[in-house]
């Protein structure tokens, strides 16, 4: 990819940015309507834990760099969903 977006903003090149600045042409109105049938997410809270895993898991998991926690959680909360046939983060079921 080239041009004006290879770097990432930063939230300091972000709080410069002047209202003026920005295209709004294309964001509908929040009105009324949209508050009606806006529904409160609750945010997906992990608990730390230690668990012991094979070294050859761990290994795997890591090989691909940073994130590795993450990607363990993707996978079990896979798991949770195919068991229950219900999402893991919805607080139902094994997952919640």
């Amino acid at each position: 990819m080239s041009g004006r977006y290879d770097r990432p903003l930063t939230p300091e090149k972000i709080a410069a940015v002047k209202d003026e600045g920005i295209d709004f042409s294309d964001i509908p109105e929040l009105d009324e309507g949209f508050w009606e049938r806006a529904e409160l997410v609750e945010p997906d809270l992990t608990d730390q834990i230690t668990m012991r895993v094979k070294r050859s898991v761990l290994a795997y998991f890591k090989a691909p760099g940073k994130g590795y926690q993450t990607r363990m959680n993707r996978v079990l909360e896979s798991y949770v969903r195919h068991r229950t046939g219900e999402s893991a983060d919805t607080g139902k079921g094994a997952g919640g």
